[in-house]
C-alpha cells in the first residue's frame, strides 16, 4: 500500500524528461555510424525517386515503362539503328536508352525505376502487416503465458519449420498469384513468426518489471499496462526488426517474380525483370544486371540501416557481436 501512496504523490512531470533524453542518445549514436547513415541516405533518395518515377520517366527519360519500341529506330553517332535488332537482340546502354532496352524495346532504367515503387510498396506493406500479427501474437504469448503461450508458441515453431521460401510458394501457389496485395498477405504471413519471438522475449523480461508491478499496484488494467507500459519498450526491437524485414521482403519478393509466381508482366518489378532477361544474359547482360544491382545496394543499405539502429537501440550489441 505504501508503494501505491509513493507512486500516486510523485510529480509525473519529473519523470518525462528521461524518455526524451533516451531518444536523443539513440539519435545520436545512429547519426554517429557514417555508413548507417549513408545507408539511410540512399534510401531515402530512392523513395523520393520512386516517388516521383512517373513525372521522371515522362519529363526526364521521356520513356515509357510499358511501351514496345521493337520496331523502332534511333539514332547513335549518326546513324539510324533499331532498338531491337532482326535477330532479336536488343540495344544496350546508349543516349536514348540510358541502362538499354529490354527484348520487347522497353527502357530498362524506366522499368527499374517503376520496379522500385512496386518493390518498396510490397515490402513495407508486408512488413507492417507482419509487425502487426507478429506484435499481437507476441504480446499475448509473453504476457498472458499459460495457455495462450504453449498454443501461440508451438503454432510459431511449426510456421518455423517450413522453409520461407517453399511456404511462400505454396501460398502463392493456392491464392490468386500476380496481384501486388496476394504479395503484400504472403510476405507478412511467412515473416511474422520472427517478430513474434523477439516480442515474447521482451514481454517476459518487461512483465517482471518494478515499473509493471507498480502499475499493477495501482490498479492498471491489462490494456492499460500493455499500451502505455509494454509498447513504449519495445519501440526500438520493432523498429530494428521491421528495417531488416524489410530487407529480406525485397529478396523474397523478387524470388517469387523470378519464379513467377509474385508480381506477373507487364507491371515491373525488379524480379520479373531478371527473369525476363535470363535467356540472353550473356548477349544483353544489362537487362538482368542493373535490376540485380537495384536489388543489392537497396538490401545492402537496410542491412546497414538496420545494423546502425540496433547499435543505436542497444549500445552494446556490436561488442557482442564481435569474435
Amino acid at each position: 500500500m505504501s508503494v501505491a501512496v509513493e507512486l500516486r504523490d510523485r510529480p509525473v512531470a519529473a519523470a518525462e524528461p528521461e524518455p526524451r533524453a533516451q531518444w536523443r542518445d539513440v539519435v545520436d549514436r545512429f547519426l554517429g555510424d557514417r555508413w548507417a547513415v549513408a545507408a539511410a541516405s540512399f534510401l531515402a533518395l530512392l523513395v523520393v525517386v520512386a516517388l516521383a518515377a512517373p513525372w521522371i520517366v515522362g519529363a526526364v527519360l521521356h520513356q515509357s515503362a510499358y511501351r514496345q519500341h521493337m520496331t523502332d529506330q534511333v539514332t547513335i553517332g549518326g546513324k539510324a539503328v533499331d532498338v531491337v535488332s532482326d535477330v532479336g537482340l536488343p540495344l544496350g546502354p546508349n543516349p536514348q536508352f540510358p541502362l538499354g532496352a529490354d527484348l520487347v524495346g522497353r527502357d530498362v532504367l524506366s522499368r527499374i525505376l517503376y520496379g522500385a515503387r512496386v518493390s518498396l510498396l510490397v515490402s513495407t506493406l508486408g512488413t507492417l502487416l507482419a509487425v502487426a500479427v507478429g506484435l499481437a501474437g507476441g504480446l499475448l504469448a509473453g504476457f498472458y503465458r499459460g495457455v495462450a503461450d504453449a498454443l501461440i508458441s508451438r503454432f510459431v515453431d511449426a510456421m518455423m519449420a517450413i522453409p520461407v521460401l517453399l511456404l511462400a510458394i505454396a501460398l502463392a501457389s493456392v491464392l490468386r498469384h500476380g496481384s501486388v496485395w496476394i504479395v503484400v498477405l504472403i510476405l507478412g504471413l511467412v515473416n511474422w513468426t520472427y517478430l513474434a519471438r523477439i516480442i515474447r522475449a521482451e514481454v517476459l523480461s518487461l512483465r517482471e518489471r518494478d515499473f509493471i508491478e507498480a502499475a499493477r499496484a495501482l490498479g492498471a488494467r491489462d490494456r492499460a499496462i500493455l499500451t502505455r507500459h509494454m509498447l513504449p519498450n519495445l519501440i526500438g526491437p520493432i523498429i530494428v526488426f521491421a528495417t531488416l524485414s524489410m530487407a529480406g521482403n525485397i529478396l523474397l519478393e523478387s524470388a517469387l517474380s523470378f519464379l513467377g509466381v509474385g508480381i506477373q508482366p507487364p507491371t515491373p518489378s525488379w524480379g520479373n525483370m531478371i527473369q525476363e532477361g535470363m535467356g540472353v544474359y550473356t548477349v544483353a547482360w544489362w537487362i538482368t544486371l542493373f535490376p540485380g544491382l537495384a536489388i543489392l545496394l537497396t538490401v545492402v543499405s537496410l542491412n546497414l540501416m538496420g545494423d546502425g539502429l540496433r547499435d543505436a537501440f542497444e549500445p552494446g550489441s556490436r561488442d557482442r557481436r564481435r569474435p
